[in-house]
């Protein structure tokens, strides 16, 4: 015997098929503001540098997560060296990221990380060439040239798909995370956490928004100022080289 299907609940069936993985794939957005706060000669912090830019916050789910780091950040990643500069300065990409290294200026440069994070040295490569590194562990990168010193960058490898970058004022919102508890986690080259419970806070996420509040910071030394070159040893001064 044939059975027969009621146009209606054929309907039902195909809209739900289609929308169904969709609702259960949605989640909300979680937001912050970030704010830091310079230090004096004395110590004391005051508000006198109110950017609070490249500030990187980020959610590890305390339960089994089914969706990869890459959700939602699919690259394809570049560091560019430009103008003996690299651009962006700030990159961050999910663990297992390839991340492509072109030189865009018109001499060699050496780009190389020997510090924490990925360890590597890419070795003198030309004009209009590029290499490529692949980021397959957690933690940051600091990426410099053997050429030239006052070149520096950070690449940020993060094994969940849940991070965001706050913005020059402080704005941090990451979207679409899933029902659930999240360890917070917070990270600045240039400021560390004032408040040392924000690195153990666990955020509760529900069927609603979440806002976890005001992240306030310090600044700090800058890390990159001083650095030596891929031999540890301090950089040689340059007289009057055309690169």
């Amino acid at each position: 015997m044939k059975l027969k299907c009621h146009p209606i609940v054929g309907y039902a069936l195909l809209t739900l098929a289609f929308t169904g993985p969709r609702l259960q794939a949605q989640g909300v957005d979680v937001t912050a503001h970030v704010v830091v706060h310079d230090k004096d000669s004395k110590g004391s912090a005051h508000k006198s540098n109110p950017d609070a830019a490249d500030v990187v916050v980020w959610l590890t789910p305390m339960q089994p997560d089914p969706r990869p780091a890459s959700t939602g950040h699919p690259g394809p990643f570049r560091l560019a060296q430009k103008d003996k500069m690299f651009k962006p300065h700030l990159l961050v990409v999910p663990r297992g990221s390839s991340v492509d290294f072109p030189n865009e200026d018109p001499f060699f440069h050496n780009v190389f990380s020997l510090f924490n994070g990925k360890r590597f040295d890419l070795g003198l490569y030309e004009s209009g060439t590029s290499r490529a590194v692949r980021f397959d562990r957690e933690g940051v990168s600091y990426i410099f040239c053997n050429i030239h010193p006052e070149m520096g960058a950070v690449v940020l490898a993060l094994g969940t798909p849940y991070y965001a970058v706050s913005t020059a004022g402080g704005a941090v919102g990451i979207r679409d995370v899933p029902p659930g508890n999240y360890r917070l986690h917070i990270w600045s080259e240039a400021a560390k956490s004032v408040n040392p419970v924000d690195a153990e806070k666990v955020v509760q996420v529900g069927t609603a928004p979440v806002h976890i509040g005001e992240i306030t910071m310090e600044g700090v030394t800058d890390p990159m100022e001083n650095h030596k070159n891929k031999f540890n040893d301090d950089y040689h001064p340059s007289h009057n080289t055309p690169y």
